[in-house]
């Protein structure tokens, strides 16, 4: 397959561009992928092909700005957002979340932190109580229900992965602290726009049709199944087993969270957990920053809380070992789907498919990648990985 590569990228860093023009061997159909070293941008390169159906665009080149819906890959930007107000001393890691927000108390919820909400151990992973497939469109009504919830689990006891709540109360934290209108006024005021990146909690009209639509990975013929795809085939089995459990509601309540991804609803609105459009520039640019021995988005002596770990366990959302920080993931080095860098002090975060964003202090890289067509991993994809390695190859 003759690929045309666009952008650029220095002579040291062909491995990667090799390594990118290999994935479309893979089933990639549309791409970008940009690296950060010590401040510079070496690596914002692209190719493939793209849809938009609701633009009406069958067909058409991918580009240096197309936006791609990142999942969960925006958690990481979540907990910046955050950690920034937390250096500010707007929020307090230990205080209770009821302080600044006293609806939330309800459902004993009273004494439950910002850190434990951070790293996923507030019990807050999943809704109770029924949701309507358009509430989730809606701020004021879905941070209601937020505040309204009870935990699965008495708060600190336990890790239970937070798909989708995570950034509706974390982001309401983040615009009551601010005093920002928005969670995305916040993000664009203090992170996106100082640095000059694409990338939105909320995409504005004018940009909906530089979108790419996401679908799955397509597979060539006779291609054997990821080494990762065996825990998406887990997370399966575990929502099958209970559907009232905490897996299957925090992915199926509402059903919209899996089926409205490719809408004009979705794509407007702050769903910060899951919902963040940006490009893969965006994504190295900010890590690149924070990987940086000198920064300007958080204060140094706050960075240490992007890859201290607070929680190492057997998570009860998920089903398998995860580690994080404060709102970030940490590598567990023996796997290479959850290897973000090379690092001890490497993080980041991936999103459902593919898309992932990562920062690497100990070498001074900021790792962005954005893909449209999603594979089966729940972590680190395939294609990611084999890109990570070629990155390394160069460094180590």
């Amino acid at each position: 397959m003759t690929i045309e590569i666009k952008g650029h990228w220095l002579p040291m860093w062909q491995p990667v561009v090799d390594a990118f023009i290999a994935n479309f061997d893979r089933g990639e159909e549309g791409a970008g992928i940009a690296l950060v070293h010590r401040g510079e941008l070496a690596v914002n390169i692209w190719s493939g092909q793209r849809s938009n159906k609701l633009a009406g665009v069958e067909r058409a080149d991918w580009s240096e700005d197309t936006l791609v819906n990142i999942f969960s890959a925006g958690k990481g930007l979540v907990a910046l957002c955050v950690l920034q107000l937390v250096a500010d001393g707007k929020l307090q890691l230990d205080e209770p979340v009821a302080i600044l927000w006293p609806e939330f108390a309800q459902a004993d919820k009273h004494a439950v932190t910002v850190r434990q909400l951070l790293c996923h151990r507030a019990g807050l992973s999943a809704f109770h109580q029924h949701i309507a497939n358009d509430q989730i469109f809606d701020w004021g009504v879905i941070t209601q229900f937020a505040a309204a919830e009870s935990p699965w689990w008495e708060p600190g006891t336990a890790q239970g992965y937070s798909p989708f709540m995570f950034g509706w109360i974390l982001g309401e934290l983040v615009k009551r602290a601010s005093g920002y209108a928005s969670f995305n006024d916040y993000f664009q005021a203090c992170i996106a726009q100082p640095l000059g990146v694409n990338c939105y909690f909320g995409v504005p009209e004018h940009l909906l049709d530089s979108i790419a639509d996401t679908g799955p990975l397509k597979r060539p013929l006779g291609a054997t199944a990821s080494s990762t795809g065996a825990d998406s085939i887990a997370l399966g089995k575990l929502m099958k087993a209970d559907p009232r459990g905490v897996t299957n509601r925090a992915f199926s309540n509402p059903i919209s969270l899996m089926t409205a991804t490719n809408s004009r609803e979705w794509r407007q609105a702050q769903i910060p957990a899951a919902g963040a459009h940006a490009d893969a520039r965006a994504l190295a640019t900010i890590y690149g920053e924070l990987a940086k021995a000198k920064q300007h988005l958080l204060n140094e002596s706050f960075l240490p809380l992007c890859w201290a770990e607070q929680t190492f366990s057997d998570d009860r959302t998920l089903g398998l070992p995860l580690r994080f920080s404060h709102g970030f993931m940490l590598s567990q080095h023996d796997r290479a789907d959850c290897r973000y860098g090379r690092g001890q002090r490497a993080f980041g975060h991936p999103g459902a498919g593919g898309c992932i964003g990562f920062a690497d202090p100990d070498f001074e890289l900021g790792f962005g990648y954005v893909t449209h067509r999603m594979g089966q991993g729940l972590l680190i994809d395939e294609r990611a990985v084999h890109l990570i390695d070629a990155a390394y190859r160069i460094l180590e």
